[in-house]
């Protein structure tokens, strides 16, 4: 029996270089070897008060882009988290055998709280700032109990793989201690506890434009799947650089590194070695480079963008998907949900 694996992304905007490379690109080749779950996270979105205009089109916009990226709705489930109404009801379930304490401490919390409440401060003392404020912001409770969401996510499908970012790494951990606390607590062997999956090598780590960090949506430094041509070029002749090597062999700052890095990702090994060699004997041009490198990313993301396209204008195919991916997604979900209502003494009379 095939091990399950699950992922998902939340639906907050149309996905970029990082996504694909990171994510996207190695879900197609999972798809093969693991029963695979993959969704857009709608409900996780809304810890962020999505404008409810938007929010749907965000969701076909992803839903597109998994596609076109190579997952197959034959080999994988591709759901929409929303249409799941059991892991609405298990969220609840799973917050019962869930500290306060625990959640307020998740360092993912603390960061969104203080963007959220606008605190400036690195103080770990959150929890008072948060209770002290009196201005009209306030932390919604969906974000404090945003780990329980996502260890529903993954437990009620009971994954065996998940993989997942380093900055979710506590979430994955939370998971595993709510999985051994659930099955302790009731005397059962369960839920079986997920790791990361390891796709082997380094982790792909896709630079922003910025120079600095990774490549984000909040950060600004994306170059998006859907970008058109001349939109793409645009980004990547405005990237951050410096004023060139000053002498033979010298080291790298952060921005060009990013560059070399995006570079190794899209473009040939000769294309790579050459600009290398360039820098090193300080004959190179930051402008050569960057057209190049916008070149080269065309080719990656130019026929996937055309098939995004062609998918978000197919709405029958679309609705096909998620209805298919809903009704493999829901017959597991209800059979764990139904386990979990009879060890936890829920039963009708």
């Amino acid at each position: 029996m095939k091990e399950i694996v699950l992922s998902g992304i939340r639906a907050t905007g149309q996905l970029h270089l990082g996504n694909y490379y990171g994510a996207l690109s190695k879900f197609v080749k999972m798809q093969n070897d693991y029963n695979s779950y993959f969704f857009i996270a709608d409900l996780h979105a809304l810890t962020t008060h999505p404008d409810p205009k938007i929010l749907h089109s965000n969701v076909k916009s992803i839903l597109s882009e998994y596609l076109a990226a190579g997952l197959d709705p034959e080999k994988s489930t591709i759901f929409v988290q929303s249409d799941i109404p059991e892991i609405a009801e298990m969220y609840l379930l799973l917050n019962m055998h869930v500290g306060i304490g625990e959640l307020m401490r998740t360092t993912s919390f603390k960061d969104k709280a203080r963007k959220q409440l606008g605190i400036t401060s690195d103080s770990d003392n959150i929890e008072s700032e948060i209770i002290g404020n009196d201005s009209n912001k306030r932390v919604n409770a969906g974000l404090l109990t945003y780990p329980t969401l996502m260890a529903v996510d993954i437990l009620i499908h009971r994954a065996h793989k998940v993989p997942v970012g380093k900055d979710q790494e506590q979430h994955l951990e939370m998971t595993r201690r709510f999985a051994r606390r659930f099955n302790a607590f009731y005397g059962v062997d369960y839920f079986p506890e997920p790791t990361n999956f390891d796709f082997g090598g380094a982790p792909i780590k896709v630079p922003g434009l910025d120079g600095s960090g990774k490549m984000g949506k909040s950060e600004g430094n994306c170059i998006y799947l859907l970008d058109e041509d001349k939109v793409l070029r645009k980004k990547v002749m405005r990237a951050v650089t410096d004023e060139g090597p000053q002498a033979p062999n010298s080291p790298m700052t952060e921005p060009i590194v990013n560059l070399f890095t995006l570079l190794e990702l899209v473009s040939a090994p000769d294309v790579v070695e050459h600009f290398r060699n360039a820098y090193n004997d300080c004959s190179i041009r930051y402008g050569d480079l960057k057209k190049q490198l916008a070149e080269d990313i065309l080719k990656v993301t130019t026929p996937i963008r055309e098939r995004i396209l062609d998918i978000q204008n197919d709405d029958a195919y679309l609705s096909r998907v998620v209805r298919m991916g809903a009704e493999k997604a829901r017959e597991s979900a209800a059979k764990t949900l139904a386990d979990v209502r009879e060890i936890m003494g829920i039963k009708k009379f």
